[in-house]
């Protein structure tokens, strides 16, 4: 009868691991692709510093037209933070206005910062009612 040395018991035992392995790197990358699905892309829906903030990618002009088409909603706690973008590609709001950060969520972050738990106040623009 044959034995199996120590040497082939290794290195099915290795094979078999790696298929698992391979095969349960493949679910989580289908869960991921699944969720990814789920939510529009450039969604942020994240609690930071106990609040909660909401990024929607634009859609076109809105809430009266004081929003330029395709600009995200950013919403702190539900209260929307007014963000424009500059030439450059960097964003600014109303809470940072003097401060550029490279995308809304890093410029949502900063603004709960600045903030330290107060509620974000109602954006009217000029000539304009929130």
């Amino acid at each position: 009868m044959n034995k199996i040395t120590r040497r082939q018991a290794l290195g099915t035992t290795a094979g078999a691991l790696t298929v698992l392995g391979l095969a349960g790197a493949t679910a989580r990358a289908a869960a991921t692709d699944s969720r990814a699905a789920a939510t529009p892309a450039g969604t942020v829906d994240e609690v930071y510093k106990g609040r909660r903030i909401q990024i929607t990618p634009g859609q076109g002009g809105h809430h009266g037209g004081h929003h330029s088409p395709g600009m995200p909603t950013v919403r702190i706690d539900g209260r929307e933070l007014h963000v424009m973008r500059n030439a450059d590609g960097t964003w600014i709001s109303v809470v940072n206005h003097y401060e550029t950060y490279p995308d809304p969520t890093s410029l949502a972050r900063a603004a709960v910062r600045e903030l330290q738990g107060a509620v974000l106040a109602p954006f009217a623009p000029m000539g304009g009612t929130a």
